[in-house]
């Protein structure tokens, strides 16, 4: 091969070399990590089904050119321990639900991104420096603003108008946000004519007594706010808020479906089909410290009317006509 051969082909092997890399780049397989908030039960498959669904409608397939890997919260997970293992797998992009979630990975690294879902502080909390402009690694969708509390009093004064007074049901150590949610509730009560108290526990034994509590006087009702601990002792906190007559607000339409009476708030599957999306953009990408915290926009609300019945309630027409779901 004399010299202007060997010098054309290695010219043209050169500028093959970009394009081959760029292509191989492409067709790499990529990786999501999903911190779920909850068992590996329906409605936690349901959620999971959402995000996967969102995906494959802007091109992601599993297995072809994706690797979407679930991680399920239980009761007694340790938490830390499942950050540092997701950490060290050094996914393209984490999705986490729940403040507990995201604190938990975000003390193992700044740098991977995250996306978070089912969070009701961003700014506050530290995770995101402003809502427009995230900054850092962190970016995600809020599911509820302490103004929302005020809607579940007047429900449970519409739905139970004998009620004077009100339990509100959390554990101060996984619900750290839970004063200015019970702030609005409080003055929407006390607008309606019912009293509201905090009913704090931090174990099984403690929460049963809170209910039981609330259930010893005529005409009390129950709150409960969404976080790590009443989530994942729902269907306890159902059971007993039954078992008591105690009627019941809750924040999402699993709690109806699992047998509560009433529930208001956004559906978690809508928050990680919207994950998908900012998936996508930070693997093809750009950033999660441009792409803004997004409010929940769409609430939905929920009876039971079985659950009702077992109270001795009648669900009044104008629940009816506004509930998106009416369990029979």
């Amino acid at each position: 091969m004399n010299r202007r051969s060997f010098i054309t082909l290695l010219g043209g092997s050169a500028a093959a070399w970009p394009l081959a890399a760029r292509a191989q780049q492409s067709a790499r397989m990529r990786e999501i990590a999903v911190w779920m908030g909850r068992p590996n039960d329906t409605e936690g498959v349901r959620h999971a089904k959402a995000f996967r669904g969102g995906l494959e409608a802007l091109g992601w397939t599993v297995g072809r050119n994706i690797r979407v890997d679930y991680h399920w919260v239980t009761r007694d997970i340790d938490r830390t321990r499942m950050a540092k293992e997701i950490i060290e797998q050094q996914p393209d992009v984490i999705v986490v639900e729940t403040r507990v979630g995201i604190g938990a990975l975000s003390r193992e690294s700044g740098t991977i991104p995250m996306i978070f879902v089912n969070v009701t502080e961003a700014v506050e909390s530290g995770l995101v420096a402003s809502l427009a402009r995230p900054g850092g690694n962190v970016t995600g969708f809020l599911s509820m603003d302490p103004p929302i509390a005020s809607k579940w009093s007047e429900l449970l004064k519409e739905i139970a108008p004998e009620t004077v007074r009100i339990g509100f049901l959390f554990n101060p150590d996984t619900a750290p946000y839970a004063d200015p949610f019970q702030r609005h509730a409080e003055e929407a009560a006390r607008s309606l004519g019912m009293e509201l108290t905090p009913s704090r526990f931090h174990n099984d034994v403690e929460m049963n007594d809170a209910i039981a509590g609330i259930a010893s006087n005529r005409g009390g009702g129950l709150i409960v706010l969404p976080e790590p601990t009443t989530n994942a002792r729902s269907e306890m906190i159902i059971s007993m808020a039954a078992r008591n007559r105690v009627p019941a607000v809750y924040a999402y339409r699993y709690h109806v479906i699992d047998g509560g009476l009433i529930s208001y708030g956004v559906d978690i599957a809508d928050l990680f089909q919207s994950a998908a999306g900012y998936a996508d953009r930070i693997l093809k990408g750009e950033k999660p410290a441009d792409l803004p915290v997004q409010a929940a926009v769409k609430f939905r609300l929920a009876v039971n009317l079985n659950a009702a019945k077992a109270l001795g309630l009648t669900v009044p027409t104008s629940i009816l006509v506004r509930a998106d779901e009416v369990i029979e």
